[in-house]
């Protein structure tokens, strides 16, 4: 298995252990300020970004725009399962050369844009992108008072080994 991908699926795995430990009130409280986000909506996005980046179209563009933003994610612990379980398994069959050139489409602050990567390089984003709502939803954790027994959630703890990508 490509180490991106290995990588990915060692990050979402977190999800997991999370819906499985979380009530779907924990879920969606929203009542934590700054910003008023639920954990619900912080895994909803994650999963909404991996979605985009499974559903590569025929002219072999990725819109990262196009999410689904199904609010039942955000609220049930369930349904929140069932997607990240759907993502998991897309990734654990998707079949790709990671140097390969895909078009992503976003929005940057100024409109939609096409911008050349590689599927390498946007799987990396989006562990990157995982691992940053992450610490977010610790950050509402810790105002919560819930406890989650990992030492690394929301952050990449530096490791001594050295992965070189092939």
């Amino acid at each position: 298995m490509n180490v991106i991908v290995e990588s990915t699926l060692k990050t979402l795995q977190k999800s997991q252990i999370l819906l499985d430990n979380l009530s779907n009130e924990q879920l969606c409280d929203a009542s934590v300020p700054p910003y008023h986000s639920s954990i619900g909506t912080h895994i909803r996005h994650i999963l909404d970004f991996y979605d985009c980046i499974l559903n590569v179209n025929s002219e072999n563009q990725i819109d990262l725009t196009a999410r689904s933003r199904n609010k039942a994610v955000e609220a049930d612990c369930c349904c929140a399962r069932d997607y990240l379980n759907f993502i998991i398994d897309k990734l654990n069959t998707i079949v790709f050369n990671i140097a390969d050139n895909v078009i992503v489409i976003d929005d940057l602050g100024l409109g939609k844009i096409a911008i050349p990567y590689t599927y390498g390089a946007l799987l990396a984003q989006a562990n990157s992108h995982t691992i940053h709502h992450y610490a977010i939803i610790n950050y509402i954790f810790d105002s919560l008072g819930i406890v989650l027994n990992d030492s690394d959630f929301g952050y990449n703890p530096t490791t001594p080994k050295q992965v070189t990508l092939k």
